[in-house]
């Protein structure tokens, strides 16, 4: 690692995540370092970032193919792609079933996969009638095969670790929905 680095960082109680995409010479002529706070030890040895990706997690949007924000890495030095398989492991968020992704996908592939299985009197169906059919004509393994998008959702574990770090959730900058 760059030794400027390592400096502005000495203070810190993890090292933040860098990319090695990242063009160092360029960021080190204005530097805006990940805050300590955000590198600090919680519960269950989570840093800020794991917690805002637990909260990503929990809006029930997040998907095997969703993108991550650069803020994960130049605000809570942050890997999202690592450590969201690490929250995944250790229990804090889990990989949807292909039934419970239905809701990633649209009437269009539902109807798709029935047509498939010969199935026929779709065209009036709404999505949520569109998942019934699937589920009285279709197994777990064979919806799973036909399309790759999962959702990710929280655990028990997951729910807890954020009520549990709630201020981390109150200082991160909200979108006026």
């Amino acid at each position: 690692m760059d030794k400027r680095i390592k400096e502005i960082y000495i203070n810190h109680e993890n090292m933040p995540y860098i990319s090695p995409d990242r063009n160092i010479d360029e960021w080190l002529l204005n530097p805006k370092p990940v805050p300590k706070r955000n590198m600090i030890n919680l519960n269950d040895k989570l840093i800020a970032g794991d917690i805002i990706l637990l909260w990503r997690v929990g809006f029930g949007t997040f998907t095997t193919e969703s993108w991550f924000p650069k803020y994960f890495e130049y605000t809570y030095g942050l890997n999202a792609p690592e450590n969201l398989s690490k929250l995944v492991k250790e229990g804090f968020i889990e990989v949807e079933s292909a039934f419970a992704s239905l809701k990633h996908i649209n009437s269009t592939m539902k109807k798709n996969i029935l047509k498939q299985k010969g199935i026929k009197g779709l065209s009036k169906l709404k999505a949520a009638e569109l998942d019934e059919v699937l589920k009285e004509n279709i197994s777990e393994e064979e919806l799973a095969k036909t399309f790759n998008i999962r959702g990710y959702a929280l655990t028990k574990k997951g729910k807890q670790a954020l009520l549990n770090n709630q201020e981390v959730i109150d200082r991160h900058p909200k979108k006026n929905i």
